[in-house]
């Protein structure tokens, strides 16, 4: 794609609202969208079902979708009034959700599947056809436990991307010496943290049930836990790696796009019942969410949005500390210098956005490893019920956005960036190892899921294939 003076200096808020320029990709990377973001999208504002909104956020840099489509005005272009309100935790986010005090908001992209299947709550189905964000996650450590590594398996701390070896002696020496085991924290019990730490712990054949304990502590407690010594890592989204980091109280061991190259972090979900009762609604606001989002990737816009979201009512943390992960750029251990990470962070790039059913599968994959699920289901139909590639391309297609053809692909194949042609668009995609080379083939999940030497299964595998049949 050509690359327009747009892309060479930027666009600010004003000149968004005001022009009909063509948005570009952050760090040089042009995004596959065409169309006039000024111009709106106005199709069925006189047909809005509802048009005033509550939408919750968790203050996490990755909510950036929801606030520049409000700061941006273009919620309001869209016809929709829309009031965002900050939530303390993943539960009251899904509680809220639930019984309909929030018309909608952002989760973890395994929050609606859980719902669905009333893991941990009452059953209610959600749908999520839209991804906030990739990537963003990170594991920190305190420095007392990075040295007990260090000291025991140096070499394996040199690795890159680190593994859980280190940690593995670290937890056996306790073991042997009689101490209990250390706590590590997660921010939600079903969380993607959940099983991102879960799936980096395993592969060092650390049983993350009967090996360490587990807690669960809202983001932005993550930080002072860590320092108070209750807990001697998390994994949690920014800006709280980068704050431990800052203030000397941890080092980020590795991030989530290691463990996962571009996997999903964040979507935005509603209830099945809202869905159904405020379809234009609905359609307008993934219609902001897709031009907020393209916005947000324009490397030249990601300091202003650093700065909204640092503010009081949203995030609220340095400016310093938020920018690092925002602006491509992000520091492992404070006396280390910051390096370049330009997929840190992801909003619109590489399909960012499109709700691929591959992705749903594999979190339900992990659901059946760790004894979440517990009862035999068709994975292929549930995550196409939760997560609706339907839906998202009907409102891409109302504003001229290219899109997969496929609702799978295989994750762990593509090592660095790759071109899916399936339309005959180009559209440019990202890296998508795991840290283990491991291969995810939807064609084969069942297999996938008892391939595993550590794990909790509850649900037999003859049980499992006769529904995956």
């Amino acid at each position: 794609m050509a690359e327009d003076d747009s892309q060479k200096t930027g666009i600010s808020r004003r000149d968004f609202l005001k022009s009909g320029v063509h948005l570009a990709g952050a760090f040089g990377v042009a995004t596959q969208s065409s169309w006039l973001a000024a111009k709106g999208y106005n199709k069925n504002l006189m047909h809005l079902e509802k048009s005033e909104l509550s939408l919750g956020f968790v203050p996490l840099t990755d909510c950036a979708s929801l606030v520049l489509a409000k700061e941006l005005g273009i919620f309001k272009k869209n016809g929709l009034n829309v009031k965002l309100q900050k939530q303390s935790s993943w539960s009251n986010i899904r509680d809220r959700v639930t019984i309909g005090n929030l018309d909608g908001a952002q989760m973890l992209a395994t929050m609606p599947l859980a719902s669905t299947l009333g893991i941990g709550t009452i059953q209610k189905p959600m749908q999520a056809a839209f991804i906030m964000a990739l990537n963003g996650n990170a594991i920190t450590i305190s420095h007392e436990l990075y040295a007990r590594m260090l000291e025991l398996d140096p070499e394996a701390m040199k690795e890159s991307p680190i593994t859980a070896r280190a940690l593995k002696k670290v937890i056996d020496m306790d073991r042997k010496a009689g101490r209990d085991p250390m706590t590590f924290a997660t921010v939600f019990p079903t969380s993607t943290h959940n099983y991102e730490l879960r799936y980096w712990m395993a592969a060092a054949g650390i049983n993350p049930d009967e090996d360490i304990r587990l807690v669960v502590i809202s983001p932005e407690y993550m930080v002072s836990n860590l320092e108070a010594q209750n807990i001697v890592g998390y994994c949690v989204g920014e800006p709280w790696n980068q704050l431990a980091v800052k203030a000397g109280v941890g080092r980020v061991l590795t991030t989530k796009y290691q463990i996962w190259n571009n996997s999903p972090e964040k979507v935005f979900a509603v209830t099945n019942s809202w869905a159904e009762k405020n379809p234009n609604t609905y359609q307008a606001l993934l219609i902001s969410l897709m031009e907020a989002s393209d916005w947000i990737e324009h490397s030249d816009n990601r300091s202003e949005v650093a700065n909204i979201l640092a503010n009081k009512e949203y995030v609220n943390a340095p400016l310093d500390v938020i920018k690092m992960s925002m602006t491509g750029t992000y520091q492992y251990a404070r006396h280390l210098p910051a390096e370049s990470f330009p997929d840190f962070n992801v909003f619109n790039r590489y399909v960012a956005n499109f709700p691929w059913q591959s992705h749903a599968e594999w979190f339900l994959t992990q659901m059946y490893r760790w004894g979440d699920i517990q009862i035999p289901i068709n994975i292929k139909e549930t995550a196409a019920l939760v997560y609706r590639t339907d839906l998202y391309a009907k409102a891409a297609t109302e504003i001229g956005l290219t899109y997969p053809a496929s609702t799978h692909k295989k994750e762990g194949v593509h090592k660095t960036s790759w071109t899916l042609d399936e339309t005959g668009k180009a559209i440019q995609m990202g890296a998508d190892v795991f840290f283990d080379r491991q291969v995810f083939d939807s064609e084969k999940i069942v297999e996938y899921i008892y391939d595993f030497n550590v794990h909790s299964n509850v649900v037999t595998r003859n049980k499992l294939e006769e529904f995956n049949a």
